[in-house]
């Protein structure tokens, strides 16, 4: 029964709405457009869920990606990140800053929104907060187009990375 593919509707998206931040409908168009046979892996369910991101409108990419909370933001400093959030900004060091690295996140988290309009992502887990920091820093002077598509392709590797804490392979 750990199967995707056995899973009825309201199991499905309670197990996998969460994948993308905030955003059970992926799951739920995923589950109505009949899973692939492939689904019961990581790897399968990844492809179908980012295929509804994929052609989902800008406007519901956009919303996908401002359910994002900022890295080492207010939310975790009040304790208020999803459990996932918490582990994966967790595993970088974004919960043990230095006050001047933390003063720098917010600095660059409140520019970034003011370009952009939704908070910078990056799958934080396998990387370290310098690596972190130093691609948020590259990634700001990027043109709106480049960084949409750049933060739709890290929302995209969260997901692979917290479905394979998910399914079985």
């Amino acid at each position: 029964m750990n199967r995707p593919a056995k899973l009825g509707k309201e199991d499905f998206i309670a197990r996998f709405g969460g994948v993308f931040e905030h955003s059970p409908w992926i799951a739920e168009r995923a589950f109505d457009q009949k899973l692939p046979a492939d689904c019961d892996h990581a790897a399968g369910l990844h492809g179908a869920l980012c295929g509804v991101f994929r052609t989902a409108s800008q406007a519901e990419r956009l919303g996908v990606l401002r359910a994002h909370p900022d890295l080492a933001g207010r939310l975790a400093l009040a304790g208020r990140l999803t459990g996932d959030s918490t582990m994966e900004q967790a595993s970088a060091g974004l919960d043990c800053l230095t006050g001047e690295e933390f003063a720098r996140f917010q600095e660059l988290n409140e520019a970034y929104r003011r370009k952009f309009g939704f908070p910078f992502i990056m799958a934080a887990r396998g990387r370290s907060k310098h690596e972190i920091l130093t691609a948020f820093q590259e990634r700001v002077e990027n043109d709106t187009e480049t960084e949409f598509e750049a933060a739709c392709g890290e929302v995209e590797r969260i997901a692979l990375l917290r479905l394979a804490d998910l399914v079985p392979e």
